[in-house]
């Protein structure tokens, strides 16, 4: 087996174009750097002396980069000075040089309405490893324990760096970005939240079973959102016929970093923490390829007011693509109630049902492909628009 940062990522780059790289961190941002821009000039703003030089003047920033050089220049954690981007600005402008701007978080460019350089850089996003990168190594029944970002593949304990690696956020991230004061609220707000993993987002309730109150917990969301750490789904209500869902779902980004923060106890049933797991680990797999092969869809679910429902929606110009997943072998004729009352309200999209069992099936119009095989294949079906 590899070392997890010693995987062919998919990710490409732009030509000729600056561009920001966003991703949390952990999920391989610096191996990537280092193996692409082997002649690159690095600026790492975790350097303290070069940090507060920088923050004090980031106009020397033209002094650390020699003359009528014409490789990259890689700014990692761009966001701890965000004023720099003026001065990067600048020099795309009036000197074409190439830069790769890094970060966990843009939580500070956005809120300090800073320059984003105007068009003049394009974004991109460093996801946890894909089955398509892992190639012969993904295993589904791994994926589904811890996740799939790089270290767990070299680690002799996964489950000991994800729970370091939990801590590390709030340690490093949270703190150090003085996002809250209260880091012990917090804490209790990430396993409240952990709750809600692929479930239609309650706030109130949220803040509720963390004892703060709705305004704060709605801010730690923005926190984990700014972070990349999270996302919320939204409904599908395109031409909607019926009463919608009104909730967005809620996810943490990967399955490992959820498990790590979920409480589990003698009460909790296996069944239920699986099957979140497994939708999890879709929905990042749909987040990455959509991301990673440029296929420009909107990912959402599907929820009538009545319970109705489809798990993603994927909806945009190469397709229209509607996926529920069961972890159950045997499928019920209940199992597609969902799909079924979503094909009628859109015939023209594609259905299909990732299940756990080992054969390829056709149910009317809906297909049914084993989970395993469904996510390896998945650029695949995207790309071909279902």
């Amino acid at each position: 087996m590899k070392n997890g940062d010693m995987y062919s990522r998919i990710l490409k780059v732009p030509q000729d174009k600056s561009f920001f790289l966003f991703g949390p961190r952990a999920t391989g941002k610096t191996t990537w750097l280092q193996t692409v821009f082997t002649d690159g000039i690095k600026i790492d703003l975790l350097e303290s002396e070069l940090y507060s030089s920088l923050l004090a003047s980031p106009g020397r920033l033209a002094e650390l980069i020699p003359d009528h050089f014409d490789d990259w220049i890689i700014i990692d954690e761009v966001q701890r000075i965000p004023e720099l981007l003026n001065e990067v600005h600048r020099l795309i402008e009036h000197m074409s040089l190439k830069f790769v701007l890094t970060g966990s978080s843009a939580r500070k460019l956005r809120t300090k309405g800073v320059n984003l350089l105007a068009g003049r850089a394009l974004t991109r996003f460093m996801h946890p490893l894909t089955a398509r990168e892992l190639g012969k190594d993904f295993s589904l029944t791994k994926s589904l324990l811890v996740g799939n970002l790089p270290s767990v593949y070299s680690e002799t304990d996964p489950a000991d760096y994800l729970a370091g690696y939990v801590r590390t956020y709030l340690r490093e991230e949270v703190q150090q970005e003085g996002l809250t004061r209260n880091l012990q609220a917090f804490a209790r707000f990430l396993e409240a939240a952990s709750f809600s993993q692929a479930s239609a987002l309650n706030i109130s309730e949220v803040a509720r079973e963390c004892n703060v109150n709705r305004k704060l917990a709605e801010e730690y969301f923005y926190i984990l959102e700014d972070l990349l750490l999270a996302h919320r789904l939204p409904v599908f209500t395109k031409r909607a016929k019926r009463r919608m869902a009104v909730h967005p779902k809620f996810y943490l980004f990967d399955v490992g970093v959820y498990r790590a923060i979920r409480p589990k106890g003698p009460l909790d049933r296996p069944e239920e923490i699986e099957g979140v797991a497994l939708e999890t680990l879709l929905f990042q797999e749909l987040r990455a390829v959509n991301d990673l092969y440029r296929l420009g869809y909107t990912l959402y679910y599907w929820r009538t007011a009545n319970g109705r429902e489809v798990d993603f929606v994927i909806y945009g110009e190469k397709g229209f693509i509607a996926i529920e997943v069961k972890r159950a072998a045997k499928i019920r004729n209940q199992d597609f109630k969902g799909l079924k009352a979503f094909s009628r309200e859109y015939p023209e999209a594609a259905m299909y049902m990732f299940y756990g069992g080992d054969k390829k099936l056709f149910v009317n119009n809906i297909k049914l492909i084993p989970i395993a095989e469904a996510i390896t294949m998945l650029p695949d079906l995207l790309a071909g628009g279902g």
